[in-house]
């Protein structure tokens, strides 16, 4: 079986991103990007439900520039197959962004696609259910761990403290987040081999962004910390402060 995976290039979370001199975009001088997080438990799903299968095929796809052929080849080191990458400058619009990878992959032969719960740069949890609605599958959210069989997949998902265990049927768009199984680490076999998997390049057939950024800006700083004391001894200006100025109580 065919799975694909949606992946985005961001930039490392531990990363110090600074905003470049339009006012509306990150400087990427000396930014370390990489997979999205979740995104990469999307791979190691699909990996370990080729391996169950004991056959199958990844791909994954990445709307960007082309600078993320760099992820697409960390993901094939993992273990993915294939690779493509629609160039493009995909924005905040999410829709406009389903819309896109819905241009390429509305007539794939995959039963799955994945992605990421969300992107770790702009948080939107949107592209994968809309890209189901534009394709006319069943999606499933949050997703933690599944199973496949003949035309079905069992999802679990992580609830309130409880598990829920949700069946859709095949084809289906899943979103994944951190789960039981951690992203394996690419092997220096992997990282060979990755050179020599096929990643397809080819311009996006973008759809137009309706939404747009008006203007970044730094965070406030922080105020100096204060030292009210030592010991129980500060414990009552402590709570005084706590109340009168920070109305924290």
């Amino acid at each position: 079986m065919r799975t694909i995976v949606c992946l985005k290039r961001v930039p490392d979370t531990e990363t110090r991103i600074r905003i470049d001199s339009s006012g509306v975009k990150v400087d990427p001088a000396g930014v370390k990007y990489v997979i999205s997080p979740y995104d990469e438990y999307a791979i190691e799903l699909a990996l370990r439900a080729k391996e169950a299968a004991g056959q199958g095929e990844v791909e994954l796809v990445t709307y960007g520039e082309p600078a993320a052929q760099e992820a697409l080849r960390k993901g094939l080191a993992m273990g993915a197959d294939s690779a493509l990458l629609l160039t493009g400058e995909p924005g905040l619009d999410g829709l406009a962004t389903a819309k896109t990878l819905a241009a390429e992959l509305r007539g794939a032969d995959a039963p799955l696609v994945l992605f990421g719960v969300k992107a770790a740069d702009d948080d939107l949890q949107q592209v994968g259910p809309m890209f189901a609605t534009l394709v006319g599958r069943a999606c499933v959210t949050g997703v933690a761990s599944f199973t496949l069989q003949a035309d079905k997949v069992t999802c679990e998902r992580e609830v309130d403290g409880a598990t829920e265990v949700v069946e859709a049927q095949l084809p289906a768009v899943l979103t994944i987040t951190k789960g039981p199984h951690e992203p394996r680490l690419a092997s220096l076999k992997g990282i060979m081999a990755a050179k020599k998997k096929p990643l397809v390049e080819k311009p996006a057939a973008a759809s137009p962004a309706r939404v747009r950024i008006l203007a970044l800006r730094e965070p406030a700083p922080r105020p100096a910390g204060r030292i009210v004391g030592q010991g129980p001894d500060a414990v009552p200006e402590l709570v005084r402060l706590l109340r009168d100025e920070a109305k924290a109580i």
